[in-house]
């Protein structure tokens, strides 16, 4: 047995019920609770951009196609839809659906309220699977093959301001010239949280609708939406296009020398790497070249700038918190060992009297410390994980869904982030074991065994 790890052992036992065990304890339970901090910090954290995200997605999908126009107008110029992205989506291996849409904005009109929205059209392609999380009532569409639907689906937020419900019938008075009035009927109620982008002021119905009323062809829409797997591009190579579409170049400076000037490319920097928004950018890359130059192509965040630099605001948030933890764990771990250190001063006074080596005693602490951190992070993910596990199954810690688009604090079991913290937690407080124990080289064996 090698002779360090063995009086580290026996120091260990002899400590309990000492004042030792209680140093002991706090180093323990400083380490346990700052990783289940970080553990429930962080899968929190992405499993709250999981979920934002999920319902942008899942509205207007992640890439957006539209006809290139210097008009800010809500209604899009409508475009020939009959591209190969739309007519042979499997040329494009990581598209997974392509549906085509379109705005028109109108006014509701009751015997109390006027309210205006903006109707979007969907076709046969939409993916009701993939939307129909998001109904709390009723159904979707149901598209006839002789005309348009009459069928409408609300927001249940536009739904409370105008008082209706599933199977009620609403008037829908379309901005035109002349102006157009439609019946329909209510058919389903949805809802994201996400009211300044969608619940606020869109309903859904037949793109058909639209058409007629613009005098459109059935291949002509406002634009497509293409959903992405976001999971096939590779992380390494996505990394490596990031780091080489950065570009260098030199400025002169005020004392006429030339410095270097990194300009970032459109992704986040190496150490704050987003796979998911390098793979948006490129996959709108590789279909923006396989389109007409007079169409437009944009991802869904650069729609929504807002909400995502939002989330990216949490997320650097959560890395603060992150430093501020390991750096409470280290202090707490040195004035530990230190402690242990000068507690032990008579018997590093023997052990240096006996001819043991600094490198034998500063192990022979490194060993206890190694301990300490074995068991804070042993409690620390199973008081971590254990309540994650409990907000997973339970929803124990609520939400207003008004200010935080989720109705619940929601968790994402990311097991590469909880290994990934464990692994920092255990090598930074590994790393600053070695500053304390370098105070067992100068003491001195005559002075250390006199040490009361």
């Amino acid at each position: 047995m090698n002779l360090s790890y063995f009086i580290s052992k026996r120091i260990r036992h002899a400590a309990s019920g000492s004042f030792s065990a209680i140093i002991h304890k706090i180093a323990i339970g400083s380490i346990a609770i700052g990783l289940a901090a970080a553990i429930v910090s962080f899968l929190v954290m992405l499993g709250f951009q999981s979920a934002v995200k999920e319902k942008i997605y899942r509205f207007s999908n992640h890439l957006l196609i539209t006809k290139f126009t210097l008009n800010n107008a809500v209604e899009e110029q409508p475009f020939d839809i009959r591209i190969a992205l739309y007519q042979q989506p499997q040329k494009f291996p990581f598209v997974r659906h392509v549906q085509e849409y379109c705005h028109k904005a109108g006014l509701i009109k009751t015997d109390d309220e006027v309210l205006g929205v903006i109707f979007k059209g969907v076709g046969k392609s939409f993916s009701v699977s993939r939307f129909g999380e998001a109904m709390v009532e009723g159904r979707f569409l149901v598209f006839n093959d002789s005309s348009y639907s009459r069928e409408v689906v609300l927001s249940r937020v536009i739904a409370n301001k105008i008082n209706a419900k599933v199977g009620d019938d609403i008037v829908l008075h379309f901005f035109q010239s002349p102006p157009r009035v439609r019946k329909l009927r209510v058919v389903g109620i949805y809802e994201t949280n996400l009211s300044d982008y969608f619940d606020g002021k869109v309903l859904m119905g037949d793109i058909r609708l639209v058409q007629q009323l613009n005098g459109w062809e059935a291949h002509m829409a406002g634009g497509l939406e293409v959903t992405i797997d976001l999971n096939y591009f590779n992380r390494f190579e996505l990394l490596k296009n990031k780091m080489r579409h950065d570009t260098y170049t030199l400025e002169e400076s005020g004392e006429g020398t030339d410095t270097l000037v990194i300009e970032q490319g459109s992704n986040s920097a190496i150490f704050g790497f987003d796979q998911d928004r390098a793979a948006l950018d490129e996959a709108l890359m590789q279909i923006g070249e396989s389109i007409d130059y007079d169409l437009n192509i944009e991802t869904v965040r650069d729609k929504f700038i807002n909400v995502f630099e939002w989330l990216d605001l949490i997320k650097r948030q959560v890395k603060i918190l992150l430093g501020i933890i390991l750096f409470v764990i280290s202090v707490n771990m040195i004035s530990v060992i230190l402690i242990l250190v000068m507690e032990r001063i008579p018997m590093v006074g023997i052990l240096k009297s006996m001819g043991g080596s600094d490198k034998l005693v500063r192990t022979i602490f490194m060993f206890s410390g190694a301990n300490l951190i074995a068991k804070g992070l042993l409690w620390g993910n199973a008081i971590g994980l254990g309540v994650c596990w409990l907000q997973s199954h339970f929803r124990f810690f609520k939400l207003n869904p008004r200010d935080y688009y989720v109705s619940f604090v929601p968790i994402a079991w990311d097991w590469a982030t909880v290994i990934f913290l464990n692994l920092l937690v255990f090598a930074t407080v590994a790393l600053v074991l070695w500053l304390p124990t370098r105070y067992i080289t100068k003491i001195s064996p005559v002075q250390a065994i006199r040490f009361d």
